[in-house]
């Protein structure tokens, strides 16, 4: 069994974490908000797959009192980057290794700069999960993981690939991290952004408003041509199949039913949210390419003015 530590033990940390440690490993959580409730009740789960409890697990509120892993499990908001090398620093020695479960373009290469890149790798996760009340998770549909490698080395996608042994979670591996970043935006721009865009409104509002989907489908179509110039630009050899992609996005999504995306929730709740890794980013990349992405310049302009953090 592995030692983990969960740095960012929000929704998604936690519940990622709880499933490791259900599954025997030894799991550390570092966590500010809810650290009272977790040391009193436990940290629970409610999840479709079925509800449970990790009745006492090991929580921290300084990463040195987690002290050295096998394993990070970076779950923060992109929101939070700064910090995220002084907190995962305390966990690492020689051989550890940090699997980043999180939002946006740009983002292991950004931890690589501070960590190293041999030991990055990126979670990509398709999941509806949402914070309860303190200590609770709530898991409402989906929940499977596509792991890359920053460096794309087969080996150690194999080696991340064991760590989810006999855990309750869908696991699967994407040879090309790059290819499997611009895939996920596809799904997160259009309903990351749309949701707080429209008005506030749920996921379910999006594709059923014919406008609303049609605008989404646009901005996947924007995402998809910026990805594949990326991939070109990068000498390799695969390619996003639009089409294809778009219509799985739809397929999943229509069944969410009214869905409140992360972005969503911190927009709503008055926090910042993740302008620049999942809309800035994916935008500045696709002009450097040349690649024009008119509606993606747009939404992230317009959710840079509704940012909480910037008003």
């Amino acid at each position: 069994m592995a030692t983990v530590a969960v740095i960012g033990a929000g929704a998604v940390g936690s519940y990622y974490g709880a499933r490791l440690a259900q599954a025997g490993h030894d799991v550390r959580f570092l966590l500010r908000r809810d650290y009272e409730a977790v040391a009193e009740r436990g940290l629970r789960i409610e999840s479709h797959h079925g509800d449970f409890a990790i009745q006492r697990p090991t929580i921290a509120r300084d990463p040195a009192d987690i002290g050295t892993v096998d394993w990070v499990l970076c779950g923060l908001k992109t929101t939070s980057f700064d910090d995220a090398p002084a907190l995962i620093r305390p966990c690492l020695g020689p051989e550890t290794r940090v699997l980043a479960i999180m939002n946006g373009l740009g983002v292991e290469e950004r931890l690589a700069h501070s960590l190293g890149s041999d030991r990055i790798f990126g979670g990509l996760g398709f999941t509806c999960i949402n914070r309860g009340e303190p200590g609770v998770i709530h898991h409402y549909e989906y929940g499977q993981v596509a792991i890359t490698h920053l460096r794309d080395d087969p080996s150690e996608l194999d080696h991340a690939l064991a760590l989810w042994d006999g855990a309750t979670v869908e696991i699967s591996s994407a040879p090309s991290l790059i290819r499997a970043r611009w895939e996920k935006l596809c799904w997160n721009v259009p309903f990351n952004g749309l949701t707080v865009a429209a008005g506030g409104v749920t996921t379910e509002a999006i594709v059923t408003d014919p406008a609303h989907r049609d605008e989404a489908r646009a901005l996947m179509e924007e995402v998809v041509a910026a990805g594949n110039a990326d991939l070109a630009a990068r000498a390799r050899p695969e390619r996003i199949d639009g089409e294809a992609v778009i219509a799985r996005m739809f397929a999943l999504t229509d069944v969410m039913g009214p869905y409140r995306p992360s972005t969503l929730i911190d927009f709503l709740e008055g926090r910042a949210i993740e302008v620049d890794a999942i809309f800035a980013e994916p935008a500045r990349r696709a002009r450097a390419l040349g690649v024009p992405t008119p509606r993606l310049d747009q939404l992230a302009a317009l959710l840079a003015r509704l940012d909480p953090a910037r008003a």
